[in-house]
């Protein structure tokens, strides 16, 4: 038994710990799916899957509240599948190990699936409690979300029957999101005809590790080390300092996770080693340097390693290695009205070279459809330089934000009267579900919140424990005081 079924609210974290033994990465989501579908049924609530697989189960109104707007109680069922480099997990067959670290919940190695398993959570203990206050409510439990919105790209028009949103996938406990970025996927490929490894040249890996990643809408401006630039910077200086080519380079894994370790191998002219390992143990320290106190222990190693037969071409090499270089990458302006927060960015979040292919794929954020568009431009023309065909595709526009919602005054009351303190109502950078499910069902009235996680989309996301009961207790007392219609 995890201790964190001893954590308060009990009712919240118990149905946490049984997301965390069924294994629900993006992509690999049916059996959440009917786990959720039963516990539904077994509440003896109307529950089902839509066409494209979201689940959604409706709760009546208690007794004296039927009147209230109709609240839909939006969360995705997926979560983001990052380990370590030394963690053995299988994604799609191991459940989450949980502990308990002080203040914090982690997990051991991997992401622990608290975005957006605690907003699950939450709403399947307000379909189980019997002692709520409220109007009618539907939870709408989307899927794929971290891969591309799928779910709620699906989402047809006329499912949802409330008035009401309260999507529960925000990160800071005492914030309110009224508003959201956009997004768009750019890729970028080539294939081309690989040629024979050199003769009297030696292989080495290359490996980049240690870096923090995290979520690359939420961090995208904290000045974290993105492992493609890194390495790529690292490879385009050995082929100008050492006779090398390259053989292959890969790292990232998720379009909405910073990438934290990359892999390349060259091979080197045996006769122009000499200085090698000590250029590569100044560079890690260089890059150290460079990057205290906001990263802490990146690790550039060099190893000797089995010769492959094929490398890729000078001229296509050194065109990748550029692309790599001049990709614009994390922030590139923030909202000239509110300062603080980034408008645009890009993550190059997965690099893959080798094989006679080669694939770039980054996603671009903006909440000024504009700038999404003028960034879309400036990668195209980027990766079009180097010879690359480039295709756009996955494009949602943001949530505009609507200060005078009705829901959002009765939440920023209720939040004053509970802890004493103003929330703070704000746009968020990252892409939540909303603006999609607003397009797909217009008039929805919205507002995201949730409770406080630290790096999500890594292995060090963490829960802060005393902020999923003031997030559970705010989400009742909002329930209990809905306009009515």
């Amino acid at each position: 038994m995890s201790t964190i079924l001893q954590l308060a609210p009990q009712n919240v974290w118990k149905h946490f710990y049984s997301l965390t033994r069924i294994p629900r990465p993006s992509g690999h989501t049916e059996e959440v799916a009917k786990f959720l579908v039963n516990f539904g049924k077994e509440l003896g609530l109307e529950s089902f899957t839509d066409e494209v697989g979201n689940v959604i189960i409706r709760k009546p109104a208690t007794p004296g509240m039927e009147n209230r707007k109709g609240v839909v109680l939006q969360a995705h069922m997926d979560m983001v599948p990052q380990k370590n480099n030394d963690t053995v997990h299988d994604f799609e067959k191991d459940p989450i190990e949980t502990y308990v670290d002080g203040d914090w919940v982690k997990a051991r190695g991997t992401t622990l699936g608290a975005d957006n398993g605690l907003g699950v959570a939450a709403l399947m203990a307000v379909l189980e409690a019997k002692d709520l206050r409220h109007g009618p409510v539907e939870a709408l439990i989307t899927k794929d979300e971290e891969t591309g919105m799928y779910g709620a790209f699906g989402l047809k028009p006329g499912t949802l029957k409330g008035e009401i949103l309260l999507n529960l996938d925000s990160e800071e406990e005492g914030e309110l999101y009224i508003g959201c970025a956009g997004g768009l996927d750019i890729s970028a490929t080539m294939e081309y005809k690989e040629e024979a490894a050199p003769k009297d040249f030696v292989a080495r890996s290359i490996t980049l590790k240690g870096l923090c990643g995290g979520h690359s809408g939420m961090e995208i401006n904290a000045g974290r080390g993105n492992a493609n630039k890194i390495l790529g910077r690292v490879v385009h200086d050995l082929l100008t300092e050492f006779d090398c080519q390259l053989a292959s380079f890969e790292g990232g894994n998720m379009r909405n996770a910073i990438p934290r370790e990359a892999h390349a191998l060259l091979v080197f002219d045996a006769s122009d080693l000499e200085g090698l390992d000590a250029y590569i143990a100044d560079y890690e320290k260089d890059l150290n340097d460079e990057f205290a106190p906001i990263e802490s222990g990146i690790s550039l190693k060099i190893e000797e390693t089995d010769m492959p037969a094929n490398v890729v071409p000078v001229e296509i090499q050194d065109n990748l290695i550029d692309a790599l270089m001049a990709c614009q990458n994390g922030v590139m302006r923030m909202i000239p009205t509110i300062p603080d927060t980034v408008e645009t960015s890009s993550n190059l979040a997965i690099v893959t070279i080798g094989g006679g292919k080669a694939s770039f794929h980054i996603l671009a954020r903006s909440s000024s459809d504009t700038m999404k568009d003028y960034l879309a431009d400036c990668l195209t023309a980027c990766f079009s330089m180097a010879g690359m065909k480039v295709e756009l595709s996955g494009a949602y526009s943001g949530w505009q934000p609507n200060v005078n919602s009705p829901i959002l005054h009765a939440m920023k009351l209720s939040y004053k009267q509970q802890f004493g303190t103003e929330p703070a109502v704000k746009v968020i950078h990252a892409g939540l579900e909303c603006g999609i499910i607003g397009a797909n069902c217009p008039g929805l009235d919205m507002i995201s919140f949730g409770p406080t996680l630290r790096s999500p989309h890594s292995p060090d996301e963490r829960a802060y424990i005393p902020s999923v009961q003031r997030f559970y207790d705010f989400l009742t007392a909002t329930l209990a005081q809905v306009p009515e219609r």
